[in-house]
């Protein structure tokens, strides 16, 4: 029997059913076959959640044969002017680019890593940066699932709204998805500039840096003391042709490294070639400066052997119920560990702090919860176990970590 892992090398699983569909009657098939032998259901995308989110020993299915745009494209509400884009749930985020801008298109917003599927991504509350902007399930109009029946069905804010809700962040618990449509803008360039400060300077800055870009985040470096700033901004620039121009605020970026103007899904993601593991949470975001200066501490003082930066990001409250972001502006702070290396100690220390700070994790990142904690997190927590009771009595997606924390 072939043997999954995950991106980290955290998580691995012998599945007795390994299976690539590359149809929505395959993948029903494959639920009905499940279904005869009592067995669970669970989807991989690229691996890039720490956690056994999609571990099974069971049944594992892959949508890698079900990738780009749909076309025709379904049906959606017409009565918004914003453009839309229906992809097939295994694309993953650096094949969109491409196909939307032909289109003229863009995604709103997209994370620093751009390899995961866009099934995954949404199913986890995978986010980017922006105190105005959601996480990427924010970007979803509608979508389509296979249930536990075998039934596929539609659901969006008018069609079925109760399963939409539960569906944009839904861990994989519902069913499987196999279309997802994005509600996209025009395609946009973006101006990136990056710079370093002393811790001091960046914390100095903050609520400006926060306020005046559309996308502003930094990474602290524990053994300097220092933070890798980045803001991206649009522009109506194609090439540059004056650097060390001001910033959003109108004054100059000191320390400029680098800044660079491309197409918007080029400049969003960042490689990351060396492997880690890591734990991340949102907080308030008024709660953010505070978190982040414990955690500094922490590392200084008791983990100073932890060399992996802690990365600072914002994002927009949303209204989708398993959010991370849900009913509250939020910073999400992430810690790493090298793959190679012990985390534990540093983590369980680190999600003390998170704790403390009302903070929620992310559902693809290292954390312990359960299903008492999270309840206590999330104030639509109910509502999403109504939907996921209605849709799937027996449990045919779930698998021993989605038991504990559902």
């Amino acid at each position: 029997m072939p043997q999954w892992s995950n991106w980290s090398g955290s998580v691995s699983c012998t599945p007795h059913t390994f299976a690539a569909p590359t149809s929505e009657a395959e993948i029903s098939a494959c639920i009905a076959e499940a279904r005869r032998r009592h067995s669970t259901v669970r989807v991989v995308g690229t691996g890039h959640s720490f956690v056994p989110l999609c571990a099974s020993d069971e049944v594992l299915l892959t949508l890698d044969g079900l990738q780009g745009i749909v076309t025709p494209a379904p049906d959606v509400n017409s009565s918004s002017a914003a453009p839309y884009a229906t992809f097939w749930a295994g694309t993953k985020i650096h094949q969109v680019g491409d196909p939307l801008w032909a289109q003229g298109l863009s995604m709103a917003n997209m994370g620093d890593i751009d390899r995961q599927s866009l099934a995954g991504a949404i199913s986890t509350g995978t986010h980017g940066t922006g105190h105005t902007l959601g996480n990427i399930a924010t970007q979803v109009a509608a979508l389509r699932l296979a249930l536990a029946s075998g039934e596929i069905i539609d659901c969006s804010p008018t069609q079925e709204p109760e399963i939409f809700q539960a569906a944009q962040v839904s861990l994989g618990a519902l069913g499987v998805i196999t279309q997802i449509t994005l509600r996209c803008p025009p395609a946009y360039y973006l101006h990136e500039r990056t710079w370093v400060a002393t811790f001091a300077e960046c914390v100095a800055q903050l609520d400006d840096l926060i306020a005046h870009n559309r996308h502003f985040e930094f990474f602290w470096a524990p053994s300097e003391d220092r933070c890798a700033m980045k803001t991206l901004n649009p522009t109506a620039d194609t090439q540059l042709d004056a650097p060390h121009q001001p910033d959003a605020t109108g004054r100059m970026v000191r320390y400029v490294r680098e800044e660079r103007i491309d197409r918007s899904y080029r400049i969003f993601p960042s490689e990351r070639n060396l492997k880690f593991n890591e734990m991340e949470y949102a907080v308030p975001a008024a709660n953010g400066p505070g978190c982040l200066h414990e955690l500094r501490e922490l590392m200084q003082h008791r983990f100073p052997e932890v060399l992996w930066p802690i990365e600072y990001r914002t994002l927009a409250a949303d209204d989708i119920w398993l959010s991370p972001a849900y009913g509250r502006a939020t910073v999400t702070i992430s810690i790493h560990q090298a793959a190679e290396l012990p985390y534990q100690p540093f983590f369980a220390a680190a999600e003390a702090i998170f704790r403390n700070h009302q903070g929620r994790p992310h559902w693809g990142k290292i954390h312990t919860q359960n299903a008492t904690t999270l309840a206590d997190l999330y104030p639509a927590w109910t509502r999403f176990q109504t939907v996921r009771t209605h849709l799937d009595p027996d449990g045919r997606f779930l698998n021993d970590h989605l038991r504990m924390i559902l």
